[in-house]
């Protein structure tokens, strides 16, 4: 007996296309709007809003707020077709871009001081840190979200740091229907022998980072002494800055960001080089561990390479080791411990992670699957996965029926007590 195609018109309705045979353009209106923090930021927000479409749309206009990682921007969720994917069951999309990165950019605070006659932020010149994420970009953005869509509760979904940030920020307030994390770490470094190793060198790591970078932030004579130092190692640091350096730019060879994307951009050119040659696949698998690159098409990660990347400033770095060091997530300016505020998360949660990601793994999300109280609680990794080609790769798909899955449950248990058991 012939089965009848999923997709053919039948009396509840039009014809249902897949995916690909839908305009991406055809799924939204986006606009940009801007979010003021409490200290001072000028944040925007990248909106995808959806267009109601001719077939059925499960999730129209339900609000999900999407928070990048470390050193990225709104492209962790554009290169690939994330955002397609979801507009296509009505999923209101808003892309926030932390302080500094993406359209939230250091040159944005300074034309917003200029229009508004205001200072800039105290913090401009990357003095920030994984607090300032946690105390005031997500409080302003979820705010910000829930006051365009007219919501009392949104849904969130973080990949990496920004999944790091949803536990935290889930633990103590009340804004969420729903959370995703995607290659977000509980405990970060555990199973990951190389990044243990590496927090616990930071202090001389750092010192030799200065070295390297001390050109890009104290200048050409400071930069010149840099060179000539790291060519005689390490050990001459101390001697020759004291006699080479004038007092007063002896404090200045320290480095107050990371150029990621300078990096980064180093990177996708050497594997524009490589890539017609058996080398591609060595350089992007053995050099790299945080992506595979038989999950992910090497034109949308080469495009995420030249446009996703922006420098991150030495005190996240730094913040991101001490946690690592001491096996803890702490808000240190008010001592807000993420891992107590665990057990507090009762809301719908998937927890996503590939089972090739060095960062992310089943040793470094247990303990939140854990400890969280959530009657809907997905623990899943993506066979096959590592840790960037989740937002971007080819089982986007699958990645975001998991989402559905969660808001069309939430949706329907808005006012239900827990009593279920979870799902694993």
């Amino acid at each position: 007996m012939r089965l009848p195609d999923w997709r053919a018109a039948t009396t509840t309705g039009p014809a249902i296309p897949s995916i690909d045979e839908v305009d991406f353009r055809a799924l939204y209106v986006k606009t940009n709007y801007v979010v003021e923090t409490a200290d001072g930021w000028s944040l925007v927000i990248t909106r995808y809003r959806p267009v109601k479409q001719p077939f059925a749309q499960p999730l129209f206009g339900e609000p999900l707020l999407l928070v990048h990682g470390f050193s990225q921007n709104r492209h962790t969720w554009t290169s690939g077709q994330f955002v397609k994917n979801l507009l296509f069951f009505g999923v209101d999309i808003h892309i926030l871009e932390l302080r500094g990165h993406g359209k939230s950019s250091l040159d944005f605070q300074r034309e917003r001081a200029e229009r508004f006659k205001r200072p800039v932020p105290p913090d401009l010149k990357y003095g920030w840190d994984i607090d300032s994420y946690f105390l005031y970009d997500l409080p302003a953005a979820v705010s910000g979200v829930k006051r365009i869509t007219r919501r009392e509760r949104i849904f969130y979904c973080g990949h990496s740091m920004g999944g790091m940030l949803g536990y935290g920020y889930t633990g103590i307030h009340d804004d969420f229907e729903g959370l995703i994390t995607i290659g977000a770490p509980a405990d970060l470094g555990r199973g990951f022998m190389l990044l243990r190793m590496l927090a616990h060198g930071a202090p001389m790591l750092g010192g030799m980072i200065d070295l390297t970078l001390a050109s890009i932030n104290a200048g050409g004579q400071v930069g010149g002494v840099g060179q000539k130092l790291l060519a005689r190692g390490l050990g001459a640091v101390n001697s020759k800055l004291g006699r080479r350096l004038e007092p007063e730019s002896r404090g200045k060879l320290r480095f107050d960001a990371v150029p990621v994307d300078l990096i980064l951009k180093f990177v996708e050119r050497q594997i524009g080089k490589a890539e017609d040659s058996p080398l591609y696949q060595q350089l992007t698998t053995k050099v790299n561990r945080l992506i595979n690159p038989e999950r992910v098409g090497s034109d949308d990660i080469r495009w995420l390479l030249r446009e996703g990347g922006e420098r991150e400033p030495r005190k996240v770095l730094e913040q991101f080791a001490r946690w690592i060091r001491r096996g803890e997530m702490v808000c240190y300016r008010t001592g807000y411990d993420f891992k107590r505020g665990f057990e507090k998360i009762q809301i719908p949660m998937a927890i996503i992670f590939g089972d090739m990601d060095p960062l992310a793994s089943v040793e470094s999300t247990r303990s939140v699957y854990r400890a969280a109280k959530s009657e809907y609680l997905l623990w899943r990794p993506v066979k096959g996965n590592s840790h960037i080609e989740l937002t971007m790769g080819h089982d986007i798909r699958q990645i975001c029926y998991d989402i559905k899955n969660l808001i069309e449950y939430a949706r329907t248990h808005r006012h239900r007590s827990p009593a279920l058991p979870r799902l694993r």
